[in-house]
């Protein structure tokens, strides 16, 4: 069957061995084991498929797709290992065929703030609303929120030549923040995020407790943090990871067996989560120690009872430490390999939540 959409982006190459081991190097699991510089690799990316041809001493990297919005971001993911690849030696990237020429982010949406309130003494539940927000409702449970300056008019990002994002600068530069897509209806437009209310507070906590019926504000995604199927699973994660959690555990077929452990301080913290029958849900607390010092959640992992057979999966989301104790349980300990496990740090201790990374989770 021949795909809707087709473009291409070709750079010249003296090494494919090279550029295939720097590719291998960064995606490892995700690319196949061997390539045939002679002939055609096929790497799936997104949704969409790139047919990799190294000749006439170049590569040229031919994206099928047959959505426009998947298919346009591909296209950036596949710049932006290019880019990887290549280093300060890439040259100039641009894509022909389809989507050429565009300017419109395809994964891009403009929200406004229609509420906000309290759901727990930790968290924050921020509702937008928006249109054509289909997308968001499956692929990922995670999106990048825009936040424009204070006062001024946002201007939002473009795509360029390598379907890659060209951000505003000076007085218009936003502040970006990786959430969870709590609840999502698109037939109504509408969508939730919860925000953990950190102290002290960071740019994503200031802006849950300050917006206000009306205010803009920016979305990118989705992508991200799904728990695949498996006959047995284990999730680990704190306040940070709440909200990823509990999305995962309503959209879990009804027979899904497992053991979810969730740190928080207190019982006061502890939110009313739907989940299946052959789920069992535990709540530890650290009564009062700060988050991010205690062993809680990787205590709770050694000491489950695992089920026979191979089909299980670990998904965790935490503090920096506690991610490096689980990564490691779950690889040395446990001897899980990367497709029976996803461990994710999503912020650090130690850090002001200004300090991080753009590309920070606050859940």
């Amino acid at each position: 069957m021949t795909s809707a959409l087709l473009a291409r982006l070709s750079l010249p190459l003296d090494d494919p061995h090279w550029f295939w081991a720097q590719l291998s190097r960064r995606l490892q699991d995700d690319v196949p084991e061997t390539f045939d510089p002679e002939g055609e690799t096929l790497l799936p990316v997104y949704g969409s498929l790139a047919r990799i041809r190294f000749a006439d001493r170049g590569v040229t990297i031919a994206l099928e797709g047959d959505d426009a919005a998947q298919h346009g971001v591909a296209k950036g993911i596949v710049s932006y290992y290019m880019q990887a690849v290549f280093g300060a030696d890439c040259p100039p990237l641009e894509w022909t065929g389809d989507g050429a020429g565009m300017t419109e982010l395809p994964h891009f949406r403009e929200l406004r703030v229609v509420s906000a309130e309290n759901i727990s003494p930790s968290m924050r539940r921020v509702h937008l609303a928006g249109e054509k927000l289909e997308r968001f409702a499956s692929g990922g449970l995670h999106v990048r929120l825009l936040l424009p300056p204070e006062g001024r008019e946002p201007v939002w990002p473009k795509a360029g030549p390598a379907a890659l994002p060209i951000w505003p600068e000076g007085e218009d530069a936003l502040k970006t923040r990786v959430y969870t897509v709590r609840s999502v209806d698109p037939a109504a437009g509408r969508l939730a995020v919860d925000v953990v209310l950190h102290d002290p507070p960071g740019v994503g906590c200031r802006w849950s407790r300050l917006v206000q019926p009306g205010d803009r504000v920016g979305m990118l995604g989705p992508g991200g943090g799904d728990i695949p199927p498996s006959d047995w699973v284990l999730v680990l994660g704190d306040e940070s990871a709440l909200p990823a959690i509990a999305r995962s555990l309503e959209e879990m077929p009804i027979e899904a067996r497992g053991e979810v452990f969730i740190e928080v301080d207190g019982p006061s913290d502890e939110l009313a989560l739907q989940k299946p029958d052959g789920i069992r849900l535990h709540w530890l607390h650290r009564t009062g120690r700060p988050a991010g010092t205690t062993t809680l959640l990787v205590d709770a992992a050694r000491a489950v009872t695992w089920p026979g057979g191979p089909n299980v999966f670990v998904w965790a989301g935490s503090e920096f430490n506690s991610f490096k104790d689980i990564r490691r349980f779950c690889r040395k300990e446990r001897g899980l390999k990367r497709n029976q496990h996803l461990v994710v740090a999503y912020w650090r201790r130690g850090l002001t939540q200004d300090a991080e990374s753009e590309d920070t989770q606050e859940s």
